[in-house]
């Protein structure tokens, strides 16, 4: 059943968000993804909350970032710290066209707090949204997993590792490599063939 809250519960723990984000964790394992993208690319940030640490490294290293986030809290703050910023406010597994390609799509902290369905939308959203060549990370936990997010009190859940990498395979993406990050979150890197 779909949340009537189309955030999840993120738009009211916005500020609390905010304030909980490392601007670290992950980011090395988001670096050498984006090593393997064109320079100056183009980046869809799905879930971008405020845009930190995500948005704020792909900037830093001369990328250009889109963002969607479900909070309008969160694109104001995303839009306060990068004025100017294409970022628009609408659920990840939107099913409207985003018009346009990207080079690199990511999904950090995203994926598990959808329901299954929502996540099977956003792997065929990235699939439509990618070019030919085009690079996928997202955060999922590897093992198949059901849990309660502590922030919003929304349920969580994990396909698994094997379940990913089907669904990713089924929308012409392919699993091209793995990472922990120092805070133990699982990353997939993926591309379109």
């Amino acid at each position: 059943m779909a949340s009537p809250d189309p955030s999840r519960g993120w738009d009211a723990a916005a500020e609390a968000l905010v304030g909980q984000r490392s601007p670290t964790i992950g980011v090395e394992v988001l670096r050498a993804w984006a090593a393997r993208l064109p320079s100056a690319a183009s980046v869809l940030d799905l879930g971008c909350g405020a845009g930190e640490p995500v948005s704020s490294t792909l900037v830093a290293l001369g990328h250009t970032v889109t963002g969607i986030d479900a909070s309008p809290r969160l694109v104001a703050a995303y839009r306060a710290r990068f004025p100017g910023a294409d970022v628009v406010c609408e659920p990840a597994e939107a099913p409207r066209p985003l018009g346009r390609r990207f080079d690199g799509v990511v999904a950090i902290g995203l994926m598990f707090l959808l329901d299954e369905a929502a996540q099977r939308a956003v792997v065929a959203r990235v699939a439509a949204a990618l070019r030919p060549g085009g690079r996928f990370l997202f955060t999922a936990p590897w093992q198949t997993a059901t849990w309660v997010d502590p922030t919003t009190g929304y349920g969580c859940r994990s396909l698994g590792r094997s379940e990913y990498e089907a669904l990713l395979a089924s929308a012409g993406l392919v699993v091209d490599g793995t990472a922990v990050d120092e805070g133990g979150n699982h990353h997939f890197s993926a591309r379109r063939v």
